[in-house]
């Protein structure tokens, strides 16, 4: 995943590097409120060139400057954050409702629970499901394909992740410690009755919250864990946003990318790694693809082909939404993901104790791999199997899904037809005792202090 998906928890001094980087929010936003004239101006421009009464909107160059007036507004528009657009699922033949509910909330994240409204209960088991959505740059609902793959056989839930300008600087900060311990106080909540999926950057922490509650013989550990296209050793295979990372080193990250909140977010002056930024990342990393679909997007629009255009704008609406990170957590997960590999070590610490993923023995271990992954390596997860000695080898699996890229490792068709699958059999078969499995006593369920 690139760097600008990954949490840190080194204390930001007030140092000067942090102070000329601070103006950098402040422009982006005067920028972007410059251009709102020149936005109303584009998109009164396309409704005019569109309007049936207009007799250049049946012509070529009326329809082409409603395309470029309409490319125009959707570039410079700041994307808010998406919907989930989830309200059934179809279970055994049933389409059920599902209703989407806040069951736990801490300041940075709030749990979500896909509730379905069951008419009649299927008689198939039906596991609990954690899905631990990246902290990343953008909102879970990145990751709605995958909750609806799960919806039909599975009660999921989802972390549900704040943007950092909308969290006051009197909540506190947040770093990787912070999450480890989210993690921790979820999987009480639940009362350990479930499996957890981490989706690339919570693969770290997941793993570490794990092996901290095998450590403490804490009967609230899940029942599984799968980690999918995850930065466990980012020394295998290393690409261009590991390299970077290693030359740049920690100070440069923190006086280059780190700013302060303007007003009049609810976060003013708290130090984040900005989501605008982060998103020109994204965006440059494969720079030719995006620039072909937006050309693509106006050959669409100018001959009217909407189904193709509507692909294009559902696709964007949710890639262009991006928040900001915490600063603590991006510059510590940097600097202990990607510069010194501090998990893979052995040198890996919480609130100053040593994570030993040698511990976990009780937790049946997925990890799933992109063939063509360009953001974690191939390997890099894998490398889990390595760290996990002591789980039993029938609870250990890994699968490399060819033809995929990073993406294509929880979304789209290759996703819902293989890899879906597969976690969901691996669930099935480490329930517990309830389909399979190992059995553990019973505990009573509470959520854990934070």
């Amino acid at each position: 995943m690139p760097i600008g998906e990954f949490d840190g928890a080194a204390k930001l001094p007030g140092d000067s590097a942090s102070l000329l980087a601070t103006p950098m929010y402040w422009f982006y936003e005067m920028g972007h409120a410059a251009l709102d004239p020149s936005r109303a101006f584009a998109d009164a421009t396309k409704l005019f060139f569109k309007n049936p009464a207009n007799p250049f909107a049946h012509t070529q160059y009326g329809k082409s400057v409603a395309a470029a007036a309409e490319l125009f507004e959707r570039v410079t528009r700041r994307y808010g954050r998406p919907e989930w657009h989830i309200d059934s699922t179809l279970v055994g033949g049933e389409r059920v409702p599902v209703h989407i509910n806040t069951v736990w909330e801490r300041p940075f994240c709030r749990l979500l629970h896909f509730e379905r409204a069951f008419t009649n209960v299927p008689r198939r088991p039906q596991p609990k499901l954690l899905i631990v959505a990246p902290m990343s740059g953008h909102y879970a609902t990145l990751l709605r394909g995958t909750v609806e793959a799960f919806l039909p056989n599975h009660d999921v839930y989802i972390t549900d992740w704040r943007n950092a300008r909308s969290v006051p600087v009197s909540e506190g900060r947040f770093d990787l410690d912070d999450y480890i311990d989210y993690i921790i106080s979820i999987s009480h909540f639940l009362g350990g009755d479930c499996h957890m999926i981490a989706v690339c950057q919570p693969s770290v922490p997941v793993l570490a919250a794990v092996a901290l509650m095998e450590a403490d013989k804490d009967p609230y550990v899940p029942h599984s864990m799968t980690l999918m296209g995850g930065p466990i050793d980012t020394r295998v295979n290393p690409n261009g946003v590991n390299k970077l990372a290693e030359s740049r080193g920690l100070e440069w990250f923190r006086s280059h990318v780190i700013t302060k909140v303007p007003f009049p977010n609810a976060g003013v002056m708290r130090d984040v790694y900005p989501g605008f930024l982060q998103l020109s990342g994204f965006v440059s990393m494969n720079l030719d693809r995006h620039l072909e679909a937006h050309r693509e997007l106006f050959r669409n629009l100018v001959k009217g082909d909407g189904d193709s255009a509507a692909k294009h704008k559902d696709f964007y609406d949710e890639y262009l939404a991006v928040m900001d990170l915490s600063a603590e957590f991006y510059l510590q997960t940097v600097d202990t993901v990607f510069i010194k590999h501090s998990l893979p070590k052995g040198e890996m610490t919480h609130r100053g104790r040593m994570i030993d993923p040698g511990m976990i023995e009780r937790v049946a271990l997925l990890t799933v791999e992109g063939e063509h992954d360009d953001i974690s390596g191939v390997g890099q997860t894998e490398a889990t199997h390595k760290l996990c000695p002591n789980i039993p080898a029938p609870m250990k699996v890994h699968y490399l899904q060819p033809g995929v890229g990073h993406y294509g490792v929880f979304n789209g068709s290759r996703f819902r037809s293989e890899i879906a699958p597969r976690i969901a059999d691996f669930v099935l078969s480490n329930n517990g005792g309830k389909g399979g499995g190992t059995k553990r006593a019973p505990a009573k369920k509470t959520e854990a202090a934070h």
